[in-house]
């Protein structure tokens, strides 16, 4: 068995270890380390995305995920289960003071999209402005279904919502309106 709840917890076999050891390194603050560049042009490319971005971490890439869709003082909703909000160390609202608006998930992980629409707050001054919907693609070791990845991204794209799915690759591939990036 291969365990993909959370990058801290798996660890790499004998076979990982050599290709990390022998691999081809360079400069990535100068953008010419060839693995780097390799590795994201071929998630890119899997993903059906014109670029992809490395991170060391699963919490440094929600971070700046959540970061990218939301200004200070917005909104994001996610659900009570999802990592970006339980376990991540408030990063997104200490870091990106971004205000979270958790939202009580489903015993198979979705959160239902009538408790989306109400959570979205009206566009008045006394709100954070809901900026926001992050899913999560599996809660407590359940997948969600990629028919209601694709039903909850376009019904956050249809109020004018962006969208993160943390852990997307293998829905991405079923839906390419998953991660569209809208501002």
């Amino acid at each position: 068995m291969i365990d993909l709840r959370s990058d801290t917890v798996t660890r790499p076999s004998p076979a990982m270890l050599t290709a990390m050891t022998r691999a081809e390194t360079g400069d990535d603050v100068w953008g010419d380390d060839p693995t780097v560049l390799r590795l994201q042009s071929r998630l890119a490319e899997e993903a059906g995305k014109e670029a992809g971005l490395f991170f060391p971490s699963g919490t440094q890439s929600n971070l700046a995920a959540l970061m990218a869709h939301c200004g200070r003082g917005d909104e994001y909703l996610v659900g009570q289960a999802a990592h970006t909000y339980k376990f991540e160390g408030g990063g997104a609202a200490v870091l990106g003071s971004i205000q979270p608006q958790p939202l009580e998930n489903a015993e198979d992980g979705t959160i239902p999209l009538e408790r989306v629409a109400a959570a979205i707050k009206p566009l008045d001054d006394h709100f954070a402005r809901t900026r926001l919907l992050a899913l999560e693609n599996t809660i407590g070791g359940k997948v969600l279904p990629p028919a209601y990845v694709a039903e909850a991204t376009g019904f956050a794209h249809d109020r004018g919502l962006s969208t993160h799915l943390d852990g997307a690759r293998a829905s991405m591939r079923r839906s390419p309106r998953i991660s569209r990036w809208r501002r």
